[in-house]
């Protein structure tokens, strides 16, 4: 199981001065977004797709005899579609008070597991206690249902770019591109440490990873759109092992950014043996209370409820 908890980066490289203001510029104005994304998280909560393709083991079933006996066993790819209700919440147990992503399953591959009410409730049950143990019992949950290489926490990586998290990091210009219709500034970055990186569960022993990636601003009015990361490491049986994501972020009817999707792809020597496609709803802002009440927000005058009737005199 492999779980993210992002803190980042400011330190450049010899650039030339008009670079170097463009960046600094950029930099900040994803700071302030950053910062904005910090503080209005924990109050939202929204649905979040995941389907998730992994190439599993041959069967053990083995033909003894005849032509299929020869046959080399064949990998198989499983699709598992699980549903959960989303929201992030920071660790009780840590001093930065770091936000980390929570989920409580609906439905997998169709079949409901809980209803949404009884989601929610679970879920901000969970974010009142959150630290690493309430965090990994969440993974293992999502274990139970067959899924691999787990990948949380890439939806929160525009954290990264806070003011405080620009402390361990190295940024350059790489050009421009697009996202969509927009025409983006991209900038590579890179950890400098591991304190902030990836953070992977095996069993017990828990190991951090630097990461390194790409920021995608828009030019226009320097937001933030997309994030990519990878890391890279070596285990024990000596095979290169690869964890890339890419985070597309919209602007919500809040004011504020969210994820609108995650794509994570888990290698194995170069072949990808799992890919993790995550979704969401437009996020809702919520209370922490036992009904976990929403609070929708909405420039459409239809949607407002009708006035009280008027009392007769």
């Amino acid at each position: 199981m492999r779980l993210l908890a992002l803190a980042c980066l400011a330190s450049f490289p010899t650039i030339p001065a008009d670079a170097q203001n463009s960046q600094d510029a950029i930099l900040a104005r994803v700071a302030e977004e950053a910062e904005e994304f910090q503080q209005n998280m924990p109050k939202a909560l929204t649905q979040e797709s995941l389907e998730q393709r992994s190439v599993m083991p041959p069967s053990r079933f083995k033909p003894r005899v005849g032509t299929a006996a020869a046959e080399a066993p064949k990998i198989r790819l499983r699709v598992r579609e699980i549903v959960s209700e989303y929201s992030v919440a920071g660790l009780q147990d840590s001093e930065s008070r770091d936000l980390v992503e929570f989920r409580q399953v609906i439905s997998v591959d169709g079949r409901r597991i809980q209803t949404p009410e009884g989601a929610r409730r679970a879920l901000s049950l969970g974010m009142q206690s959150a630290d690493d143990r309430m965090r990994k019992h969440m993974l293992e949950e999502f274990a139970k249902f067959g899924l691999v290489d787990i990948a949380t926490d890439y939806g929160l990586i525009l954290l990264a770019f806070s003011k405080r998290g620009m402390e361990n990091m190295e940024c350059r210009p790489m050009g421009e591109s697009r996202v969509g219709a927009d025409s983006v500034s991209v900038l590579a970055w890179k950890q400098t440490t591991a304190a902030g990186g990836e953070l992977e569960f095996h069993g017990r022993q828990a190991t951090h990873r630097a990461l390194a990636g790409r920021l995608w601003v828009r030019q226009s009015d320097g937001l933030p759109l997309r994030v990519d990361a990878w890391a890279e490491s070596v285990d024990a049986a000596r095979h290169k092992i690869r964890d890339e994501g890419t985070v597309d972020y919209v602007r919500s009817s809040h004011g504020f950014l969210t994820p609108a999707s995650v794509v994570h792809r888990h290698f194995v020597d170069g072949k990808v043996m799992t890919e993790n496609l995550y979704h969401y709803e437009p996020f809702k802002l919520f209370t922490s209370d036992a009904e976990i009440k929403f609070t929708e927000l909405s420039d459409d005058p239809a949607a407002a409820p009708p006035p009280p009737p008027a009392k007769k005199r």
